[in-house]
């Protein structure tokens, strides 16, 4: 998908795509080297876009590694189709069903959970259930790994993990801050 055309979907759905610019690639890169990617059996990729962080994911993963990716806007799902990768898997559907998904891949646990859903411009019961479902399907030891463009959401993942690390991603329109919550 050309830049254009992520901002004419970025403009025509702010609420469900939070941003008008991609992903750099430094906060792809910031985002995926929390994962240890010789251990993950699953990842779970919540609010994928148009695959620009997925693609760093692919890169990093192993035969063995699953990728379940969910998308709401049906163009970036079409953009996520197309990377024809066996190993990843499309979900056209809200994140608050994680749970029906990985019933379908036989599976109830997650190793890693990669996030790019605006959560402050959804309501804040479905944010905080989305939030709440990740973290009944993370393993014990599995990260949460959430984009965010201010803090104004720290204490949800304080709340319900116990636990966030920061980390901020200056090159990146807007610069962007990277959260991290381990499931303990």
């Amino acid at each position: 998908m050309k830049h254009i055309d992520f901002l004419r979907e970025g403009l025509k759905n702010l609420k469900t795509v939070g941003t008008l610019t991609r992903s750099s690639k430094y906060l792809c890169k910031n985002m995926v080297k929390h994962v240890n990617f010789d251990d993950a059996e699953l990842i779970v990729e919540l609010g994928a876009g148009d695959g620009v962080i997925t693609k760093y994911i692919l890169e990093g993963m192993t035969g063995k590694t699953r990728l379940l990716t969910f998308e709401v806007n049906s163009r970036f799902c079409e953009e996520l189709r197309d990377i024809n990768d066996d190993r990843l898997v499309v979900a056209e559907d809200s994140a608050e069903n994680l749970g029906k998904h990985l019933e379908q891949l036989g599976t109830n646990k997650v190793d890693y959970i990669i996030s790019a859903i605006p959560f402050v411009a959804l309501p804040k019961e479905l944010g905080y259930t989305i939030i709440q479902e990740c973290f009944n399907h993370l393993k014990k030891g599995g990260l949460f790994i959430q984009v965010h463009y201010s803090l104004l959401s720290k204490n949800v993942y304080e709340n319900i993990f116990g636990n966030v690390d920061i980390n901020f991603v200056p090159i990146n329109v807007p610069p962007a801050f990277v959260l991290v919550s381990e499931k303990r």
